[in-house]
């Protein structure tokens, strides 16, 4: 019996954000190289992408690389970008086949021509897709996507396109890299890591934190069904009591 036969399909979390942790420790423990662990980590994106799409997951967000990753060593980097062509490549007939947009955010100026090239093709395949929101986060960071956000708020007032006063909580939202994007109600790290490492600090500010020792190429689909299920266990009260939410329940 599989988990995924005691999640109630009508308390799905819509959007599930995932920091992929461990590709490197888990290739180490195995005594072969870090970029072996990347490699056997795209097998787990593979399967968490697909399980999602079954389950009717409207939005999956996946901390692929962030701005702070450009300082690990050459050949990890290089292994990682040719890594990521490659992938992409191989992967747009699969998630056309099941109806999956891909989308990408983060700082895609500091991405090799290559990559660049391959992403942007594969945004352009996918883009009439509806089904799952596949959303890559690529040379990303959440204090990248506040500064960036923040220049663009202050030359919009700077023009006269935006009043000082005018600017509020959804005004920020607007200059966010997600901001075609609902928040995440899940956020997900895996290999035995608790903290959120710049990523979706603005995004997560009510989302389920779930945190777990497994390794990112183990990860499967049965540990994603037991997140959910860990997420439908908790009461989301977004600063209420839980008095409040009996008394406006129907």
């Amino acid at each position: 019996m599989s988990l995924k036969d005691n999640i109630d399909m009508t308390r799905l979390p819509r959007h599930i954000a995932i920091i992929m942790d461990g590709n490197g420790r888990w290739a180490q423990e195995k005594g072969e190289d870090r970029l072996f662990g990347h490699l056997h980590g795209v097998e787990s994106v593979r399967n968490i992408v697909e399980g999602a799409a079954e389950l009717g997951i409207g939005y999956l967000t996946l901390y692929a690389f962030s701005t702070e990753n450009w300082d690990r060593p050459a050949y990890e980097v290089t292994g990682l970008m040719e890594l990521l062509v490659d992938t992409i490549r191989k992967e747009v007939p699969t998630l056309n086949k099941n109806n999956i947009r891909l989308h990408v955010i983060g700082a895609l100026d500091m991405l090799p021509t290559p990559a660049k090239t391959a992403l942007q093709e594969a945004l352009d395949e996918t883009s009439t897709n509806n089904g799952l929101n596949l959303v890559m986060a690529l040379s990303y960071s959440s204090r990248w996507e506040l500064v960036n956000a923040v220049k663009n708020i202050a030359a919009d007032v700077k023009a006269g396109k935006l009043e000082p006063e005018a600017v509020n909580q959804e005004t920020l939202q607007q200059y966010l890299a997600t901001s075609n994007f609902p928040d995440p109600e899940l956020m997900i790290r895996t290999s035995g890591e608790y903290r959120i490492s710049n990523f979706l600090l603005y995004q997560l500010a009510y989302a389920e934190l779930y945190f777990t020792s497994t390794r990112w190429p183990d990860f499967r689909k049965e540990h994603l069904y037991e997140a959910i299920l860990d997420f439908q266990q908790r009461e989301r009260r977004f600063g209420k009591t839980s008095q409040q939410l009996i008394e406006e329940s129907p």
